[in-house]
């Protein structure tokens, strides 16, 4: 068995040829097996004296039995490289009983060195100094081989017992593991890989054809003993061995090729680049045994890029020129494209000596399908990264300027206020650039773009470590001063911060030159100033907007906040900041719920969670109280959280009790702009273990009037769930039927409005039969809201209406006393309970 590479030197990834290792270890194995050749003819040669053949005829017999053994081969590659599987056990074990065991080497050497040169003549091109190393390499295995077996037995014309079977069979033994462990070795240095994988390569390819060599040899030398004539038939019987070891071989790489090919294509599920070419070129490597494999990628931008690897595991990447169509009959080429769009090339260098056979040409453009639709898809996640990217920088950033914009400002801003210590005193400055309208109407909104790059350009030079600037839109900027020394008190802070703003003012205000025009950048400037615990960046906006615009009246170009001008101040940052602390305990928000009844059977149809808060130092606050507030600050999303949970909590023990009852609860605007909001509802729902459909989300119609493709989003997903949907203050709205065909709901609330004035209106009564009866024919169900007296139910049961809410049944009460009604309700009217779907699903 021979196993070693072709006889041809290519660049190496690094840059280099053929190892100097190699060509040491090269001459190390020849000078070894020119010794052993010298030395081992120089042995007295024990040969009857009467030999019938003589010794020239005997080394010529075994220097044409090694010649035959590799002439006879099959190959195959492995390891980058090429491993022969010959007959030279066979040919080892008749040589060690026809000829003196010391003449083997030298005619081992011999036999193979005109074989291999008869073959690189033929079809292979090999170079002397492959067909030498070849040569001293099966040499060196058959000395020792020859050395193992003359240890045990001495085979030379000797009857075949036991004994010497045993002998030759070590001898055999030996020149297999002998030759692999130097072939392996050789394509080791070579590729500076570990010597395991073509050493196991060798030895498992070789395994069948090396037990079917010593049933021949054995089988020769016991037939050279009987009668020579018997040697006739064996021609044949060794064709059909070798044809028996060649589909044996075949099959077996045939199945390692499929499952090496389905481990290299699932290794190409990667989501960036560089990932799916060095597994291709690893994958590649692995499939065809290749010396070198270049995977060449175009990308988007017209640049090429090369992923090169070798054996040895090395990879180096680098930009290319444009390949050209050039190829050699080394190489296996295929363009990588998928329809139309070319994606890279794909070039696999196999050694000379194993030229590419048919089914491996299509291997390779299965796998360079595979491959190419790898990196295609490896850049469309890419773009959809960068755009991602791209749309995340642009959803917080001015595109104009590259400063954060409102949004950004209130996340980032309070994450930093949460930062500072309770009391740490911050200021924020409102600017607006004075006469701007003027600039874009002489000048151009070109000029107009100019001269707010420069204003941003300023802010920024001015601006501190741990301040934020942005700007706001149109020609407003804000700066959150969170570097406000602490002076004492709220004047001293004050003080401070308008010597900032009066600084910034002054630098704005140096000439600069804006669409060659010199001029001034004059400011208005808003001031406000509160304690970093109590501060609400929503409100401090709004505060300072209101300072802006005092400076802007005034003439002057900085001002602070003055309460006495705002009439809708109610000292809502400090309300807020408590919220945030009423947030973290579970006395102070508490929930009160209102039944909704049949008309007919008074049955529970439904109930309205509504929350209060116990503040404790300001008494019961009902929602008018804070709800706004809340609606305009960074705290809804925590809020709405907060509402959820005690709603669901409250419903989950209802159905401990046995009751089936449908619990609804407001949701902001705001709220449905958040694409988060189903996943949060689902995840509460699944916590307190409560059905999907005992949940109305009740939103205003003007909610579901906005063409906001986020809100539509939003809603499709809670209806996907199962949740339900009904529309609070039906009627208000501007257009109440065209949002009813865009959004599916469940349940319509008749205003309360309407409910109050149906009695003197007919208008208002008008509106409610309408109401219900559009509701009935959609089929909806249909809750009038606000009925107080006697009268307004008996009106409502006249007009066709089926459920109602309000004080003439039931006011909001605690959540530990509803269930004992609910029960009551249940009890006096066990078989009337509405379902909860007007088409009867409960």
């Amino acid at each position: 068995m021979t196993s070693g590479r072709a006889g041809h030197s290519i660049d190496r990834p690094d840059g280099r040829g053929t190892p100097l290792g190699l060509h040491l270890l090269t001459a190390a194995v020849l000078c070894t097996a020119l010794v052993a050749a010298v030395v081992g003819l120089s042995l007295p040669a024990r040969l009857p004296v009467d030999d019938p053949l003589g010794g020239p005829a005997r080394f010529g017999i075994a220097v044409a039995a090694f010649a035959l053994s590799q002439l006879a081969r099959l190959r195959f590659r492995a390891a980058a490289g090429v491993v022969s599987v010959t007959w030279a056990e066979a040919a080892l074990i008749v040589c060690l009983h026809l000829v003196p065991p010391g003449w083997l080497p030298a005619a081992a050497m011999l036999g193979v060195a005109l074989a291999w040169t008869a073959m690189t003549i033929v079809d292979e091109g090999r170079t002397t100094w492959e067909v030498a190393r070849i040569a001293g390499a099966q040499t060196a295995a058959v000395a020792l081989a020859v050395a193992v077996t003359t240890a045990i037995g001495q085979p030379l014309l000797a009857p075949l017992t036991p004994a010497l079977a045993l002998a030759v069979t070590a001898g055999a033994v030996t020149y297999l593991l002998a030759g692999a462990a130097l072939g392996g070795f050789m394509l080791s240095v070579r590729h500076g890989m570990p010597i395991g994988r073509p050493l196991l390569a060798a030895v498992r390819g070789k395994l069948l054809m090396f037990v079917g060599n010593l049933v021949v040899g054995v089988l020769v030398v016991v037939l050279i003993e009987i009668d020579l004539r018997w040697l006739l038939l064996l021609p044949v019987a060794l064709w059909l061995l070798q044809q028996t070891y060649r589909q044996r071989l075949r099959d077996d790489r045939e199945r390692r090729t499929w499952r090496s090919f389905a481990e290299a294509t699932a290794a190409l599920n990667q989501l960036d680049e560089r990932g799916v070419a060095v597994a291709g070129v690893t994958g590649a490597l692995a499939l065809f045994e290749a010396e070198i494999v270049d995977v060449e990628v175009a990308r988007a931008d017209g640049r090429w890029w090369r992923y090169r690897g070798d054996p040895g595991g090395r990879l180096v990447d680098r930009e290319i020129p444009p390949p050209r169509d050039v190829t050699d009959s080394e190489e296996l080429v295929r363009d990588l494209s998928v329809g139309d769009t070319r994606v890279g090339r794909l070039r696999v260098r196999l050694p000379r000596t194993a030229p590419s056979s048919g089914r491996e040409r299509d291997a390779l453009a299965a796998y360079a399908d595979a491959l190419a639709a790898a990196l295609h898809d490896a850049a469309t996640h890419r773009e959809l990264r960068l755009v991602t990217a791209r749309s995340s920088y642009e959803a917080v950033h001015d595109p104009l300027t590259g400063l954060v914009n409102r949004a950004a400002l209130l996340s980032q801003g309070d994450q930093a206020l949460r930062q500072l210590a309770h009391d740490h005193p911050v200021a924020l400055l409102l600017l607006d650039v004075d006469q701007f309208k003027e600039v874009n109407d002489t000048l151009g909104h070109a000029a107009g773009d100019q001269l707010l790059r420069l204003t941003a350009n300023r802010l920024t030079a001015l601006t501190r470590p741990g301040d934020l600037l942005a700007r706001l839109g149109g020609d407003e900027f804000a700066l959150l001063l969170t570097s406000v020394p602490v002076l004492g008190d709220h004047t001293a802070a004050l003080a401070y911060a308008l010597r900032q703003a009066r600084e910034v003012a002054e630098r704005l205000a140096a000439p600069a030159e804006v669409a060659g025009v010199r001029m001034s950048v004059e400011v208005s400037v808003g001031v406000v100033v509160a304690a970093a615990g109590t501060a609400d960046l929503t409100e401090l906006l709004r505060r300072a907007d209101i300072a802006m615009y005092q400076a802007k009246s005034g003439g002057e170009s900085v001002a602070t906040y003055d309460s006495t001008r705002d009439a809708a101040s109610t000292d809502q940052l400090a309300l807020l900041a408590e919220l945030r602390e009423a947030l973290q305990t579970d006395d102070q928000l508490v929930l009160v719920l209102q039944p909704a009844v049949d008309l007919a059977t008074g049955a529970p149809t439904g109930v309205e969670a509504l929350i209060r808060w116990r503040h404790p130092r300001r008494g019961l606050l009902s929602p008018a109280d804070f709800i706004r507030a809340v609606e305009n600050s960074d705290q809804l999303g925590s809020f709405t959280r907060y509402v959820l949970d005690k709603a669901l909590a409250v419903a989950a023990g209802w159905a401990c009790e046995g009751l089936d009852i449908p619990i609804s609860v407001n949701i902001s605007a705001r709220s449905l702009l958040d694409p988060r909001l189903p996943t949060e509802i689902a995840e509460a729902l699944c916590r307190h273990q409560v059905p999907a459909g005992r949940l109305v989300l009740e939103i205003t119609e003007t909610v579901v009037m906005s063409e906001l493709e986020v809100i539509d989003q939003v809603l499709s997903a809670l209806r996907a769930m199962g949740v339900q949907l009904a529309v609070d203050d039906f009627g208000t709205g501007f257009s109440s039927l065209s949002f009813l065909a865009r959004v599916a709901v469940d349940e319509l609330k008749v205003d309360r409005s309407f409910v109050l004035r149906m009695g003197e209106s007919p208008e208002a009564a008008a509106i409610v039969r309408y109401t219900v009866g559009m509701a009935h024919e959609l089929g909806l169900r249909v809750v009038a809201e606000g009925v107080e007296t006697a009268a307004q139910r008996s009106a409502l049961t006249e007009l066709g209406c089926t459920a109602a809410q309000g004080y003439h049944f039931f006011k909001p009460m605690p959540a530990d006393k509803i269930a004992a009604v609910l029960n009551s309700l249940a009890r006096q009217t066990p078989t009337n309970v509405l379902p909860l779907r007007a088409d009867g699903a409960s």
